[in-house]
């Protein structure tokens, strides 16, 4: 949809911006959205009683540029509910939209809003958000399919994946619609408040409008002294908080009648957030696992027959399935390899005493009796990859899954390397897949060491797209080998560079990946840096 320039739109929009302590990028949030132009008719910067000079700062921006206004908290709140409400309170604009001090508006993000929002006359209109990783600059967009394409709802329910975009900020709404259905944040302390404001938004049943443009830039800055709260995931209480804000959020639409979206918000929270935390779940110690473990089972507990009546094979429900039928941790190393994206289910493949798949012989409670059924493009194939970089050899292992996998006939793999930072950067290999004597598929691939090293340094994610005899095909990533000799640096020599440093590595959802040094100064330079961290 392209954005209308026209005089009418003068003036239309407030963004408000709220920060506490974050001198360091407050300023640029704030000119990205005066950088809208005309449709902006004000700022409204509300610091949250900052102490490392952010308000004196907008201050001195707020003197030079007429459209800012700055509004000062006396005490901290602890969250970012309370400021953003009381700049929905100061907003004089017909629309309005939420800025973090930390993020960024791109260019046209409100005109590309403002446009579709008077031409559908929509009272909330949402357009795509990238996560843009610092500082590599890597951008992944945030729900991609909700934002593939313009779309006008004439309410919610249309399109229950909506509830799926939990964002706040990458939205423009109608004041009047908000104040007029009493729609604010959580006040004081509450971590994932954009979770129970989205929910009341819904509740209320507006007109939405979806735009394909780029609307929102989200700064993720993982070496940041201060993590966000959806980064800080190291304790349990941010687990604590966002089943309470999922909790919440179920709870809104249920009272409000929109049984399909809140049905919907317990999908999202199988899918998406406890896929999420499992895969982190074999990094954390074993108090915060059993921590974590029970008060998961006792949120699962609350779930209805209607909220597990999907397929019982899916990823998020096959995990809660375990969850509820184990009283404390196990198979950590399974359960995240089956979190991963795309799922993995590893051996053992068990059968219960009359043959019927299911989860393992300790737990034969969890059947598995749909999942040879489901399509080739949908099994949670799992392929076993162990490099080894001294002899520059990638071999890959397709493992059966209950029938499933040779009913659909392996044909070959298409091998993947990816730039993690670098988007389009991409090495690709075809080679055969060939039956093992012991019923699994197995190809070998030389490693193109010298040409990744040539192209970027850093980390190379591996892909494989698996095809099948009937044209069928399914991408996957590769669980990482972690026996002798594997997942070590290692310094390998090279005609070109002299000499790389390879190190394969599990990732958090244990897929394969390596990263890359080329020459012996890049290579020195980090082996200096495991030294300083080996000394005391």
């Amino acid at each position: 949809m392209r954005p209308d320039p026209s005089p009418a739109h003068a003036g239309a929009v407030s963004v408000v911006v709220i920060g506490h302590d974050d001198a360091a990028h407050v300023a640029d949030a704030v000119r990205s959205a005066l950088g809208q132009g005309p449709a902006v008719r004000e700022v409204v910067a509300v610091d949250d009683c900052s102490t490392d000079g952010s308000a004196e700062l907008l201050e001195r921006l707020a003197a030079a540029e007429p459209r800012l206004r700055v509004v000062w908290l006396p005490v901290n709140s602890g969250g970012c509910g309370t400021p953003r409400n009381t700049g929905l309170d100061a907003a004089v604009a017909p629309y309005v939209m939420f800025l973090d001090s930390d993020d960024v508006l791109p260019p046209g993000a409100v005109d590309a809003l403002l446009a579709a929002a008077r031409e559908t006359d929509a009272q909330v209109t949402g357009g795509l958000c990238v996560r843009r990783e610092l500082p590599s600059g890597r951008e992944v967009p945030w729900e991609p399919a909700l934002y593939a394409s313009p779309a006008v709802l004439a309410r919610p329910a249309d399109r229950p994946r909506l509830v799926r975009d939990t964002l706040s900020v990458n939205k423009l709404y109608a004041t009047d619609f908000l104040r007029a259905h009493g729609i604010r944040f959580p006040d004081g302390r509450f971590p994932y408040e954009d979770m129970v404001f989205t929910a009341r938004v819904w509740s209320a049943a507006p007109r939405v409008a979806l735009v394909p443009d780029r609307v929102y830039v989200w700064h993720v800055r993982r070496a940041a002294r201060r993590l966000s709260i959806s980064l800080d995931r190291a304790g349990v209480d941010n687990w604590r908080a966002r089943t309470h804000a999922c909790r919440t959020a179920h709870a809104i639409l249920l009272d409000a009648g929109e049984k399909g979206l809140a049905r919907a918000v317990r999908a999202k929270f199988l899918d998406h957030d406890l896929r999420m935390y499992v895969r982190e779940l074999p990094l954390r110690d074993e108090a915060y696992r059993r921590a974590w473990w029970a008060h998961t089972r006792d949120h699962l507990a609350e779930y209805d027959a209607a909220d597990r009546s999907g397929d019982p094979a899916s990823p998020g429900t096959l995990l809660a399935r375990v969850l509820l039928a184990s009283p404390g941790p196990r198979d950590l190393p399974r359960l995240r390899d089956l979190a991963a994206r795309p799922a993995r289910l590893c051996p053992p493949y068990a059968r219960t005493a009359d043959g019927t798949p299911c989860w393992s012989a300790e737990l034969p409670e969890v059947t598995l009796e749909t999942l040879p059924e489901r399509p080739v493009r949908l099994l949670p194939l799992a392929v076993d990859a162990e490099l080894r970089a001294r002899t520059r050899l990638l071999r890959l292992r397709l493992h059966e899954l209950y029938g499933a996998v040779g009913r659909a006939g392996p044909v070959d793999a298409e091998v993947e390397w990816r730039h993690r930072d670098r988007a389009g950067l991409v090495l690709r290999r075809t080679v055969p897949l060939r039956p093992a004597a012991d019923g699994a598929w197995t190809a070998v691939t030389p490693v193109p060491l010298e040409r990744l090293a040539t192209l970027a340094a850093g980390a190379w994610d591996l892909r494989l797209r698996l095809r099948f005899r009937d044209g069928a095909s399914r991408t996957v990533s590769a669980h990482a080998l972690a026996g002798p000799g594997l997942l070590r640096p290692r310094a390998v020599p090279s005609a070109r560079h002299g000499l790389i440093l390879t190190r394969p590595y599990a990732t958090h959802g244990g897929a394969l990946a390596l990263r890359l040094t080329a020459g012996a100064q890049g290579a020195g330079r980090i082996l200096a840096g495991r030294l300083r961290r080996w000394l005391p």
